[in-house]
């Protein structure tokens, strides 16, 4: 079996549609073809950016062709310059990658959650509630405190289900927002993480320098969507390493 047709293949088995780091596993598990390379994945990557067959839908999200029309009805659309602010496009880039966040957690051996009024947006094929692996926010803290968390897009848990990272993914809303939530968290030990698109990283830079920040201004850290995709992506193909160093 040539290269191509074993990817084409795999994403039909995922069902025509996936992110580059679930499709790297199921191409994987086709025997019937050899790569031949140190790096199928880099080949992977290429495959699926220049074959006609497939289409890129966003950074590290993938689909057949065929299928196209099938999943823009269900409001999975390509995102391009001329439409990238459209509300279907911000609400599925939200859930989007708040679902990468998440499954990046999970295989990191973490808790996740995501809040109460996200858990039946979409990622992909599933909702963001089936991918979580914690139903309810711990009890870390005092109520207020928690009830405070509970908004934060995805926050990842660790083992003595106390916060590890926060994340919220800013598409259009106001950062400042965001910076006041973590402000409000600012006594535990845990990562703040501001995810957007690369264009916004000076309007982060203007605001964590507010005065009202300074606490947690060398604590905030700005993660573009494309880091954050190519971190997921490397993950995943660890899993397929015996011996991680």
């Amino acid at each position: 079996m040539k290269q191509y047709e074993a990817v084409i293949l795999a994403l039909e088995k995922i069902g025509g549609i996936a992110t580059l780091g679930q499709l790297n596993q199921e191409v994987m598990k086709i025997k019937e073809c050899n790569w031949n390379t140190k790096t199928p994945f880099a080949s992977i990557r290429r495959i699926v950016q220049l074959n006609k067959e497939i289409y890129k839908i966003k950074p590290g999200l993938y689909a057949l062709t065929k299928y196209k029309n099938k999943f823009e009805k269900n409001g999975i659309i390509a995102e391009t310059e001329t439409n990238k602010d459209a509300k279907e496009i911000v609400e599925f880039n939200h859930s989007y990658y708040q679902g990468i966040i998440v499954l990046t957690g999970n295989l990191k051996g973490l808790h996740t959650h995501i809040p109460n009024q996200d858990k039946n947006k979409n990622f992909i094929d599933k909702k963001l509630k089936d991918i979580q692996n914690l139903n309810e926010i711990p009890n870390f803290s005092y109520e207020n405190i928690v009830s405070r968390s509970s908004t934060i897009d995805v926050t990842w848990f660790n083992k003595r289900k106390m916060p590890h990272s926060f994340f919220e993914i800013e598409h259009s809303t106001d950062i400042q927002n965001s910076l006041l939530k973590y402000n409000d968290l600012q006594d535990f030990y845990s990562r703040m993480i501001i995810v957007a698109d690369e264009k916004r990283k000076k309007e982060y830079e203007s605001k964590i320098k507010y005065s009202a920040f300074d606490e947690i201004q060398n604590r905030v850290k700005f993660l573009s969507y494309q880091e954050l995709i190519k971190q997921y992506e490397s993950l995943v193909e660890q899993q397929n390493f015996e011996t991680i160093i």
